[in-house]
């Protein structure tokens, strides 16, 4: 009997129809599963076999869902919203979401002139009342578009598209977006007003194009509807629950507005006892089961474009529509890769080196601190965004002490996780002169030492206690480089299992440290010695043992305790650190 041999491929599910054109671009690297009709239970059971699950607007990804999903890495919503979506809870979790804001914004325009037209010229009324037999010409006149007034509420892509359009229809343009472009909007011919109700008032039709969040539910009430004239008409192919229904029925029924054309609802279906339906059933009402974005083209556009960042995020990339995770050009990302991996590993080298050492005294010494400045020099402070090497050092940080946990610190969720486990970094650019420096960019990480407020108070405090902990390092041809660990400098490469020694420069440090090893089976590699940084005090009596320096060792195999004390003594070193990356 054959035995299924575990795909090492990344899982992707689908519980949802996506075009055959973003299939394909999943097939061959990914394995793909489509299961279509899943009760929340059942995927709530198998969530947590996959790292990439794409929907639309029918699956709920709620906080319960993604708690389960261990494994995932990224939500595609195939589609402009993401209100299916938790994203606070997946940001929690370091999980990027990502939709396709830019995918049916021509298919959303259209639907919306198509509602404007049908709602001016009674084409629902007119189809029903002549597929009934009837031929009521003079109760179906209806007004022309041209030389009319649309208002639009949201002058983003699609309400710009919107107002294209109409153009060419011979329309009047206002418009109301406080984050409007106004180069933009006066392009597409568009006058912007300083208030809603400017353009409420001036409004034959009125057309919505906003996100529903807090400022925007329930924005176009009674007030607003008594505002406007009783021959405008109203549309909304954006979201359900910006137009408060109720409202909207009456002013219907009591012939102040003249008519509607919806294609979203508070309630999706509609119930057949809620307003919602009631709003569907009004005569002067053209309804449609939220068509904005059902278009042929249009669903393969966001197929394609959300496939393709779930390629990109699962390839190690960064998306270009995430939701919860700033935008970055691929040019930055390009350039800040390589200090993406150093500056992670000076975050797990810092926590690795300083919350676990062994001391002269035997005794293992944890000196981690929370208050941490990272400085960008040379080239790299004129980067735009520095969000990635931000999100690299929490997770350098965290990682060597927190990896039971499962977590997935990331550009998502890396600023709520160091704040939830109290830890303060501030970000610093320094312009400074770098023709004298041998590389064009580096960085330094410098822990904040505990501050001594008076004399009394900073004689108790031991000298590692009011020093600042400095690391340093650069990138050379793409490889990561360590320039300075506290008050020593040298260069070396952070990989593998390293052993850092503080001692005495003085004959015989080496070789008793070397011997030692050997006695134990450890075989060096490399090793480097770091003496004092020219910034650096001398912690060392010079009269009896000379200065001190670093001792940087790559090793073989992990080093134990029993060696480390070993190695510390008058004959040996003063302290030791295992530190692996």
């Amino acid at each position: 009997m054959a035995i299924p041999i575990p795909s090492s491929k990344p899982k992707i599910l689908i519980p949802e129809k996506v075009s055959p054109d973003g299939l394909a671009l999943l097939q061959g690297q990914f394995e793909v599963d489509e299961k279509k009709g899943l009760s929340p239970e059942q995927l709530k059971d198998i969530i947590g076999e996959y790292e990439a699950l794409i929907v639309r607007s029918e699956t709920q990804v709620t906080a319960e869902l993604l708690a389960a999903a261990k494994k995932l890495k990224v939500v595609a919503r195939a589609g402009v919203g993401v209100d299916n979506v938790d994203v606070v809870a997946a940001t929690k979790h370091g999980i990027i979401v990502v939709n396709s804001p830019s995918g049916n914004i021509n298919a959303a325009a259209e639907h919306t002139i198509a509602l404007m037209m049908a709602v001016a010229r009674n084409i629902a009324d007119g189809s029903q009342s002549i597929k009934s037999g009837k031929w009521e010409r003079s109760r179906l006149v209806g007004v022309e578009a041209k030389g009319k007034t649309l208002a639009i509420v949201g002058l983003g892509k699609v309400g710009l598209t919107v107002a294209r359009i109409a153009t060419g229809l011979g329309m009047r343009l206002i418009a109301y977006d406080p984050y409007a472009n106004p180069n933009l909007a006066a392009a597409a011919s568009v006058t912007l007003k300083p208030s809603l109700v400017d353009i409420l008032k001036e409004a034959d039709f009125l057309t919505l194009h906003t996100p529903l969040i807090a400022s925007t539910r329930g924005m176009i009430g009674a007030n607003e509807l008594a505002t406007m004239k009783p021959t405008a008409r109203i549309l909304n192919v954006a979201r359900g629950g910006m137009i408060d229904e109720i409202a909207l029925v009456e002013a219907l029924d009591k012939g102040t507005i003249a008519g509607a054309g919806i294609d979203v609802f508070t309630s999706e279906p509609p119930k057949p006892d809620d307003t919602a339906s009631r709003l569907v059933a009004h005569p002067k009402v053209v309804a449609t089961p939220h068509l904005g974005a059902s278009t042929k083209e249009a669903q393969e556009n966001v197929s394609i474009d959300v496939c393709e960042q779930v390629v990109s995020i699962l390839s190690g990339e960064l998306p270009r529509s995430a939701v919860n995770a700033p935008i970055i050009l691929p040019e930055e990302y390009r350039t800040l890769q390589p200090f993406v991996t150093l500056v992670e590993k000076m975050g797990s080298l810092y926590t690795q080196h300083y919350s676990n050492h062994l001391t002269a005294t035997g005794v293992t010494s944890n000196n981690f601190r929370t208050t941490f400045d990272l400085t960008y020099e040379g080239s790299l402070s004129n980067i735009n965004t520095t969000k990635p090497l931000f999100a690299a050092l929490v997770k350098g940080l965290l990682t060597p002490i927190t990896s039971s946990d499962g977590l997935n610190i990331n550009i998502v969720n890396a600023e709520l996780l160091a704040k939830d486990r109290g830890i303060l970094i501030n970000e610093h650019r320094s312009r400074e002169n770098v023709e004298n420096k041998p590389y064009s960019s580096w960085i330094t990480l410098r822990a904040r030492a505990t501050r001594a407020t008076s004399p009394s108070v900073s004689k108790s405090l031991k000298l590692e206690e009011q020093e600042d902990q400095v690391i340093q390092g650069f990138v050379s041809a793409n490889k990561p480089f360590i320039s300075r660990l506290d008050r020593f400098k040298g260069e070396f490469v952070p990989r593998g299992t390293l052993l850092i020694c503080r001692n005495f420069d003085s004959c015989g440090k080496i070789g008793f440290v070397g011997n030692m090893l050997g006695q134990a089976g450890v075989n060096i590699k490399f090793m480097n010695v770091a003496p004092l940084h020219e910034d650096a005090e001398d912690g060392g009596d010079d009269d009896e043992e000379g200065s001190e320096a670093l001792m940087i060792l790559g090793v073989d195999k992990p080093v134990s305790e029993e060696v480390l004390k070993g190695l510390i003594g008058k004959e040996g070193v003063l302290e030791a650190s295992v530190v692996t990356f």
